[in-house]
């Protein structure tokens, strides 16, 4: 099921505002609503008893790496120490990568918590695209300490920093509202804690920072694979279809990093 813009949110002008905004909302979703249909249905359709949270974390994220034909698939949960800590976190297409690098370690000093995490080509090529997405999201929420997950770890190995149950000082994972990049709640997870935000990259300062520290992530591992597989210019396009990745793919062929699921029609 795809899921619209929360109404509450459709006159965000800021990532930082739209951050603020919800977490009014994760402390009081009975306060707005009409939107309160999009926290509180469980995955079997019925009410969630949890509805009036309280207390709780916001946790943004997002992937990077979908439309790639070679290398994985990385995604990123974030939570902030506060909305505003970082006042320049956009979405990371909007930014340089000079710009995403140099701001990489403040974004990381900024988060209360945060994990990346991946899934591989050969995953990719096994389950589709998507739920490779889902499969690097649940990764990374299990490692700040998700409850009821039970992932293998993946090929490249996880960063992360802190757990959710850190962020409120409480021996067991607090409540949580997982704000997803895009129109679709992560499969195999609770529904009734996700709210799916259209271009929530750039509304939400928590996605925002889970956008550019995956991006980073991902970067740094594409010139890694440059390394390995000299002369596709990995570090230059980062596995995406460009002319130039094309052209040295007719002239060297496949690399054990190119996703076999994905080769285009022309090669």
């Amino acid at each position: 099921m795809k899921f619209k813009l929360p109404a509450f949110l459709e006159n965000i002008e800021s990532p930082v505002e739209g951050e603020v905004a919800l977490r009014k909302f994760a402390a009081n979703p009975l306060a707005f609503g009409g939107d309160l249909d999009l926290f509180s249905a469980g995955a079997n359709g019925a009410r969630s008893e949890n509805a009036s949270y309280g207390s709780a974390i916001v946790v943004g994220i997002d992937e990077v790496g979908r439309g790639p034909l070679a290398g994985p698939v990385v995604a990123c949960a974030a939570v902030l120490k506060s909305p505003d800590a970082l006042l320049t976190l956009n979405d990371s297409k909007k930014l340089s990568r000079p710009k995403r690098e140099a701001m990489f370690d403040a974004v990381k000093d900024v988060c209360a918590c945060y994990a990346i995490a991946s899934a591989s080509v050969e995953e990719i090529d096994e389950i589709n695209i998507l739920e490779a997405d889902f499969l690097a999201m649940r990764r990374a929420l299990q490692a700040l300490g998700f409850p009821g997950l039970n992932e293998t770890a993946p090929e490249i190995p996880i960063e992360a920093k802190g757990s959710f149950a850190d962020v409120l000082g409480m021996p067991s994972c607090p409540k949580i509202l997982i704000a997803v990049d895009g129109n679709l709640k992560i499969d195999k997870m609770p529904q009734d804690i996700q709210m799916p935000i259209v271009k929530g990259d750039g509304r939400i300062a928590s996605i925002s920072a889970a956008s550019i520290l995956a991006k980073v992530f991902r970067d740094r591992y594409m010139d890694k694979l440059e390394e390995l597989y000299p002369g596709y210019g990995f570090d230059k396009h980062a596995g995406y279809g460009t002319k130039a990745h094309l052209d040295a793919i007719r002239r060297q062929g496949f690399t054990p990093a190119h996703r076999k699921t994905f080769h285009p029609k022309s090669l």
